[in-house]
């Protein structure tokens, strides 16, 4: 391997993001001894020095020219960087009071040394090799990766582990992109430029960054540093090939879950609509008051460092007290609305939105209630995709008033484990061998078996049944509860290796109704639900994603009664319709919405998708100009404008939208699919290949339905949770139920 080359070779083919999002501690910093960065290991001569000594010894696996794989990950000049070039946390901290103390306790600071972390991440390179958990360093220990210590037999001291994702990590990051797994491209730490702009490595004193704030400023931010695009490089993930040996899968995809949703407000088409832009900074990095010294502060706040999520264990496990409360709050802020909506008697029709319309229950009666969780709070989805060992579910309880339990769902099991029957926010990922992968073996997974995640802005329906027994005492009480916590219990007691590790939950949300024995006359609205136009709005969307296209639309034309000023009613009632394929009566619904908004460019996306299926594209593309003039980066109006120029056989019109649409998801499908041909009709022989190759790889397995087939048939209790329409029934009571540390 000669790392001479490799600059040239390894820019062309990787340019990235970063890791985490986050504006970690500016690098101000005192002279310590141990502190600061190696200033003879810093100089610029002695980096190649350095990384021919790597190269060396360094099993290079994936190619020469691609070191880093299957990490995505690169650095400016394509060598390693040697670890004492890093300047550590405690130097930073040693201005940067307030950003320290709280980076300490983040997922960041910790994202390497959590035992969890480690047993899961070994599994991998006892199977594998240790060259394969650079897919995972790239993000959870950058050093690792770009030092060249992630190979056999690497001599290189490891210190660096315990500061994980560190300060001077995030802020030597120079460019980013969004294809994730790590896709950035860091350079060697400086905490000062010279009167030219050029770093300035090595040892610098306080007074030298203080006489020159502007320098130092400049070496250590960016303004990219503040958008969510930089983020996206470890907060998207993809299982590569060179990973699993396989092809191809998506992971995670956070950012561009964000980058659709009403948050970004870079698309048309979400449920909801919000009055600003949030950035993944404006959830997780709010500004606080100080507690403590930071030069970094802005009229007494500083932009959080802590990131706040949901990774309750660690604060538990590291006795991260503030951290904790934090997190809690955090979690119970808003994320969720629970509605328990309807109510069914004896099989007959349902009655709702409960509490406007009077209801008779009587002993002996089966009740079939209907609740409607909305994730309303989140920019994403509700677990992240593949997070297949986080747990949040619902747990629902009906009870008399004698505290009889008349049913339980979601509850614990004495092992700790929930409930394989409850409705989770969860996928399974099956191997090869038709199993579930239990510890988080990702480059093992075969499929998702299934996916019950909750979308940003969507609503999920989930509907128990059960019988009020002949002498149960009224009222009778229902609850529904969002819980979470952070892993399964299986997967918790393997990184533990204790069983029944005790963790933290936390009850997201909670909402409770009462019923008499008798009748219930309609009441007031309750200040604790939504508005009615609202529940009926949440009803819909839950109806669609359930595919139930006739009880969406009655949905939302309750919504156009409540709200006949409202455009999007109707454009909701045409999305079900068009759903339905009744494509006639979707156009004379959006007609309605655009007589009360002409220029709705959510109306107009799906007017284009009706008319194109109609056969008039050119009223078609006509719309989705109009779209994309509102919404230049909407990736699904690029992607229908593309496809309809392709139909036309306007192949360089499709051309410029595909190529558009990949700057915004450079792993879109449909992209790849028609770009291969549309090169190919335009004699670009070698961009139709690459593109095909891509295609290849990426697009789903159609024998791997095979895997999920055989694991369901294994577990059909937790089948039911595959259906869009399912009942929750047969609940057995459980008059005590056990379960982690609740948070408090």
């Amino acid at each position: 391997m000669k790392l001479r080359s490799l600059p040239q070779r390894i820019g062309r083919v990787l340019v990235g993001a970063l890791l985490g999002g986050s504006l970690t501690c500016f690098l101000l910093g005192a002279r310590t001894s141990t502190a600061h960065a190696d200033n003879d290991a810093a100089q610029p001569a002695q980096r190649t020095v350095y990384s021919q000594s790597v190269a060396e010894h360094y099993n290079t696996r994936f190619g020469a020219d691609h070191p880093f794989l299957p990490s995505l990950a690169t650095t400016d000049t394509g060598e390693f960087i040697n670890p004492r070039s890093f300047p550590t946390a405690k130097y930073c901290g040693h201005c940067h009071q307030q950003a320290h103390a709280e980076w300490r306790q983040s997922a960041h600071s910790n994202s390497f040394r959590t035992p969890w972390y480690t047993r899961n991440v070994n599994l991998l390179m006892a199977e594998k090799g240790i060259e394969y958990a650079r897919h995972c360093e790239g993000c959870h220990n950058p050093i690792a990766l770009t030092s060249g210590a992630m190979t056999k037999g690497s001599p290189i001291n490891r210190k660096f582990d315990e500061d994980g994702v560190t300060c001077s990590v995030c802020h030597a990051i120079q460019k980013v992109d969004t294809r994730g797994t790590g896709s950035y491209v860091l350079a060697q730490p400086a905490v000062l430029v010279d009167e030219n702009d050029k770093p300035i490595y090595g040892d610098i004193s306080d007074k030298e960054i203080l006489t020159h704030l502007d320098r130092h400023s400049k070496a250590v931010m960016k303004d990219f540093y503040r958008t969510s695009e930089y983020c996206s490089a470890c907060h998207k993930a993809a299982l590569p090939r060179q990973l699993n040996d396989y092809k191809w899968q998506r992971a995670i995809f956070l950012y561009d879950e964000w980058q659709q949703s009403s948050f970004a407000k870079q698309s048309p088409l979400p449920f909801y609509t919000k009055d600003s832009v949030s950035t993944c900074q404006t959830c997780h990095m709010p500004r606080e008051a100080l507690t403590l010294s930071d030069p970094g502060a802005k009229e007494g706040k500083l932009a959080s460092h802590r990131w706040l999520g949901a990774n309750t264990i660690m604060s538990k496990f590291y006795g991260y007290d503030v951290q904790m409360d934090k997190t809690v709050a955090f979690l119970r802020n808003n994320v969720f609305n629970i509605d328990i909506f309807g109510l069914e008697k004896n099989g007959g029709s349902m009655t709702g939105p409960l509490g406007t319309e009077p209801v008779s229950i009587a002993s002996g009666d089966t009740l079939t209630t209907s609740i409607i969780i909305q994730n309303k709070g989140i920019a994403h989805s509700h677990v992240p995709e593949q997070r297949d060992m986080y747990e949040s579910w619902v747990e629902f309880e009906a009870k008399d008033a004698t505290g009889r339990i008349l049913s339980h769902s979601g509850g614990l099991m004495p092992n700790g484990d929930l409930d394989p029957r409850a409705h989770s926010f969860t996928n399974r990922l099956v191997n090869v061998k038709g199993e579930i992968n239990d510890l988080h073996q990702v480059w093992n997974n075969r499929v998702v078996a299934y996916n019950n995640t909750i979308a940003s802005g969507r609503s999920q329906i989930v509907r128990y049944q059960f019988r009020v027994p002949v002498d149960a005492k009224g009222p009778i009480t229902v609850t529904a509860r969002v819980n979470y916590r952070r892993f399964d219990q299986h997967f918790m007691d393997f990184a533990m290796g204790k069983d029944h590790y005790p963790m933290p939950i936390v009850e997201m949300a909670a909402r409770t109704r009462s019923f008499e024995l008798g009748n219930n006359p309609a009441t007031k609205p309750d200040p604790v639900d939504n508005p009615l136009w609202m529940r009926w709005n949440n009803y819909g969307i839950a109806m669609l994603d359930a595919q139930q296209y006739a009880e969406s639309v009655r949905a939302f034309e309750q919504v156009a009664r409540l709200r006949p000023d409202y455009p999007d009613a109707h454009t909701n009632i045409a999305i079900a319709n068009f759903q339905w394929q009744r494509y006639d009566d979707s156009r004379t619904t959006l007609d309605q919405a655009l007589k009360l908004s002409p220029r709705n460019a959510r109306a107009l996306y799906y007017l284009a998708l009706v008319e194109r299926n109609q056969g008039n594209l050119d009223a078609a593309i006509a719309d989705l100009h109009e779209v994309i003039a509102q919404f230049p980066r909407s990736r699904d109006a690029h992607r229908e404008l593309g496809f309809s120029f392709y139909q036309q056989r306007k192949y360089n019109e499709a051309r410029a939208e595909y190529e558009t649409l990949q700057t915004i998801d450079p792993d879109d499908l449909a992209a790849h699919y028609i770009l291969s041909i549309v090169y190919r009709r335009l004699g670009l022989a070698d961009k139709a290949a690459h593109e095909a190759a891509m295609f290849a790889d990426q697009k789903d397995d159609p024998t791997a339905s095979t895997y999920a087939l055989e694991f369901l048939r294994k577990h059909t209790e937790v089948a039911n949770e595959t259906i869009p329409w399912h009942t929750h029934t047969d609940l057995t009571p459980q008059q005590a139920k056990q379960g982690g540390t609740p948070a408090q």
